[in-house]
């Protein structure tokens, strides 16, 4: 078994990874090393073949296939290695890494390791749906390697089930292949997509859109999918609607089964890691980053995120300490999860100023409560509502009255 030592391993060439690979590359002396277990590096933007993508990162707007190739030249113009069809299966010791490869087995041993897998959608057992298992049945990620990589057909009419930002990347995708999307299922009040695009999608691609409704079950003719029955929350009323075609877009989930493998402690509601604000882990000198911790946002976000880490870890190789932990970040119902949630004295902000949230139920006039040792420190009203299937921000500085070694800090959301 060959080993190698680079100065940081970063596992997943994604927007997180290969930002951050790109970023340590011009900082850390020694090789940096990025493990990516599909053939070809960029993440999810590298088959999601319609613009958006870069405006916070580098500027501009791109399709996800340029994106996703930019930051690739960009990580091996400065200096990182890129080890495709690698795949890491075990983490032992600190950091030590055992990878194979399709020339055979690596062991990778290097001083801090970024884990930047990113999330993945849920798929059809996750989400219990019951009937017939014919084909037709996809994710977004499933969907769009399929019509983008792969050049298929999926069919010619189709159900998405989520109404998030990505449930309409998945009506473009199915546009392109020549399927119509017949129906958009939601099981929220309201669509969980910014009103800047549900509306215009609406219009002009002419997609209906049933809120307060949830799939129920499947039917399939001849080994394929022929319908969907779909029901009202609120009064249980169902119809049958005809497809061939099914799409199941958000209710993400980190890909976490490394971080878990490793022993990292994960957070039981995100179930993405545990990290402060250098998005250190529980374990010294390994790392977490991008979407593996706050499932999901923009790749922009995440792309932020490398940057971010690779200046956390510099700091960390030329000082290998683990400072004490001030205070933990603890949220309310309906809050789900906040990202980072640990602060530790001496470190410096968030990503972006920012602590990143998400609520479990739609908050149209959100106001944000900061609480420690039941006295409340700083309220924010949003401007906007605060709605399941994407995260919202506040600004780090609502934490500026905090007081280390005085309990765990609340954050509440009403409205």
């Amino acid at each position: 078994m060959e080993t190698m030592r680079p100065a940081v391993a970063v596992v997943g060439a994604g927007p997180a990874g290969l930002t951050a690979a790109a970023e340590l590359a011009g900082l850390v002396d020694g090789e940096i090393l990025v493990l990516e277990r599909e053939r070809v590096p960029g993440g999810i933007p590298r088959h999601s073949d319609h613009t958006g993508y870069g405006l916070r990162d580098l500027r501009r707007v791109m399709s996800g296939p340029g994106y996703a190739r930019l930051l690739h030249r960009r990580a091996e113009r400065a200096g990182a290695r890129i080890l495709t069809e690698a795949t890491v299966t075990q983490v032992s010791g600190d950091r030590e890494l055992e990878v194979t490869t399709p020339s055979g087995l690596l062991r990778v041993e290097p001083r801090a390791l970024v884990l930047a897998t990113g999330a993945r959608e849920r798929p059809r057992p996750a989400r219990l749906i019951t009937g017939d298992r014919g084909a037709g049945v996809y994710t977004t990620g499933h969907l769009q390697n399929l019509v983008h990589l792969h050049h298929g057909r999926p069919g010619k009419r189709a159900v998405i089930v989520g109404a998030e930002l990505v449930s309409w990347s998945a009506v473009l995708t199915l546009r392109e292949a020549g399927c119509r999307t017949v129906l958009m299922t939601t099981s929220q009040p309201v669509p969980e997509s910014y009103a800047a695009f549900h509306l215009p999608g609406r219009a002009l691609l002419r997609v209906p859109v049933a809120t307060g409704t949830r799939l129920v079950s499947v039917e399939g003719d001849a080994g394929r999918v022929s319908a969907v029955v779909v029901e009202h929350v609120g009064t249980g009323r169902r119809r049958r609607v005809e497809c061939d075609t099914v799409v199941l877009t958000g209710d993400w989930i980190p890909d976490h089964e490394l971080a878990r493998g490793t022993g990292l402690h994960l957070d039981p509601r995100s179930r993405g890691p545990v990290v402060d604000t250098a998005l250190r882990t529980s374990r010294p000198g390994v790392f977490a980053a991008g979407n593996l911790i706050h499932p999901v946002d923009t790749a922009d976000i995440a792309a932020l995120d490398g940057r971010h880490v690779a200046a956390a870890v510099h700091r960390w190789l030329a000082d290998e300490r683990l400072g004490e932990v001030a205070f933990d970040i603890e949220v309310d119902a309906p809050l789900r999860w906040v990202a980072p949630s640990v602060v530790r004295r001496g470190d410096p902000p968030p990503s972006r100023g920012r602590l990143l949230l998400w609520t479990d139920t739609l908050v149209r006039s959100p106001v944000v409560w900061v609480h420690q040792a039941g006295r409340p420190l700083a309220r924010r009203r949003l401007p906007w509502p605060a709605s399941p299937g994407r995260v919202f921000r506040v600004p780090w500085s609502l934490l500026a009255r905090a007081e280390p070694d005085a309990g765990p800090i609340r954050l509440s959301l009403e409205g």
